[in-house]
């Protein structure tokens, strides 16, 4: 009985791994989805069909791909951009259509750098401290959240447990925090809003077609950005992430399948998908299965999943739309604290270019407007000048035939 019950639990164990991840995945910021959505102008039930359209081809990527590679290749939604989205909503004015052609321009672009790799390396060239920068502002005034939630009198006794909820699982069992925290935040927001947000929802799953508009500062303040955020700061993890485990990814396939698959979802209202990292961490480790080659059934899996979770997508944009708005910003803090973290100390590595880092992160978590253009990409505009000067005024100087020479200017710090 022994050696029969161990081999059923390895058959199981990739759909068990598969079922977590999708879980974990969803639940730790559909809400920030659902929030960012509607933060750049969507209405509940085009943020609800933003959701289900995420949920479809990211689940169609998680069949398809790993169905075909052999491999547990595995995508998700870019939490940073919908943190993005959150951000660029409190302080930009334009249309949900414009925010739609901006998403089809960054899917675009991410199936180039599949077709084009030159492209792909001269984003993930941008310099590290600016890219880490730029998303560690992006997060800042998000991440800021779940304390000024504390301080509301008015909704305290609601943000409290569930920053205490993810504080205490952060240290017990650090994976399920974030989504421990979730699941309070429904409980309160159920016990905030009591049964009335039922009466306006649309639980029925459906997806709404958004006609694309164009708006060249729109793509400057939202597109590109969200180009840059997804390339370097979730392709590149996700490709880092599959190495560690032993599986080479084949980048044209990875990005023109997600690229493609985020500009179609675009005209649903979805924002972009990526290679995932941390829930692909579960899938491609010996956690899923101990034979390497059977993996990708976690990610086959994980997709079969997605297409069941998106059917609620009606009911949680009713519930998120429900509650207090700084209560959801509060989750959703907690949810992107880790990457938060990662841009920082990414940004701060290196002590040659720290000036230019924060330069770039005040800039861009300042969030200012200039020509109707966000602060994300003049954070990283100002941040290169800043970079680029400092660089070349540190060049050491060839002294001349008869002046003397002249001391090394000091490293800033």
């Amino acid at each position: 009985m022994g050696p029969i019950g161990a081999k059923e639990s390895v058959i199981y164990q990739p759909i068990s791994a598969g079922i977590v991840a999708a879980i974990t995945g969803f639940a730790t910021s559909f809400a920030l989805v659902i929030a960012g959505l509607q933060a750049v102008g969507a209405t509940p039930s085009q943020a609800s069909s933003g959701l289900l359209v995420l949920c479809i081809v990211v689940a169609l990527t998680c069949m398809i791909l790993p169905l075909w590679l052999r491999i547990p290749i595995s995508f998700a939604w870019s939490t940073p951009g919908a943190a993005l989205l959150l951000a660029a909503g409190s302080t930009g004015s334009f249309t949900f259509s414009d925010v739609v052609g901006a998403f089809i321009v960054c899917g675009i672009l991410i199936v180039l750098c599949g077709l084009w790799p030159a492209l792909g390396r001269s984003i993930t060239r941008i310099p590290k401290p600016l890219a880490s920068a730029m998303l560690a502002g992006i997060l800042f005034p998000i991440c800021v959240a779940p304390f000024t939630a504390i301080a509301n009198p008015d909704i305290a006794l609601y943000a409290l447990p569930i920053v205490v909820t993810w504080l205490i699982l952060f240290r017990l069992a650090p994976r399920w925090a974030v989504p421990a925290a979730m699941v309070v935040a429904i409980a309160a927001i159920l016990i905030y809003a009591g049964t009335d947000w039922l009466q306006d929802a649309r639980v029925a799953p459906h997806l709404e077609f958004v006609a694309p508009t164009i708006a060249p500062s729109v793509i400057l303040s939202i597109g590109l950005p969200l180009f840059i955020v997804t390339m370097a700061g979730q392709n590149v993890p996700g490709i880092v992430v599959m190495s560690t485990f032993g599986y080479a990814v084949p980048p044209r396939a990875a990005l023109v399948s997600s690229g493609a698959a985020s500009a179609a979802g675009a005209l649903f209202g979805g924002h972009v998908i990526n290679l995932a990292a941390i829930t692909a961490a579960l899938m491609a480790s010996p956690e899923a299965h101990p034979d390497k080659d059977k993996r990708w059934i976690a990610t086959f899996t994980s997709g079969i999943v997605y297409l069941f979770l998106g059917l609620g997508a009606g009911l949680a944009v009713a519930l998120v739309t429900t509650a207090p708005p700084i209560l959801i910003t509060a989750v959703a803090g907690l949810a992107v604290l880790g990457a938060l973290i990662t841009g920082v100390a990414g940004a701060l590595e290196d002590p040659r270019h720290r000036v230019a880092a924060i330069v770039t992160f005040l800039v861009v978590a300042s969030g200012v407007v200039i020509m109707n253009i966000g602060s994300a990409f003049w954070g990283l505009i100002i941040g290169g000048i800043v970079m680029a000067w400092l660089s070349w005024s540190r060049r050491p100087r060839v002294p001349s035939e008869h002046a003397p020479a002249e001391d090394p200017a000091p490293v800033q710090d």
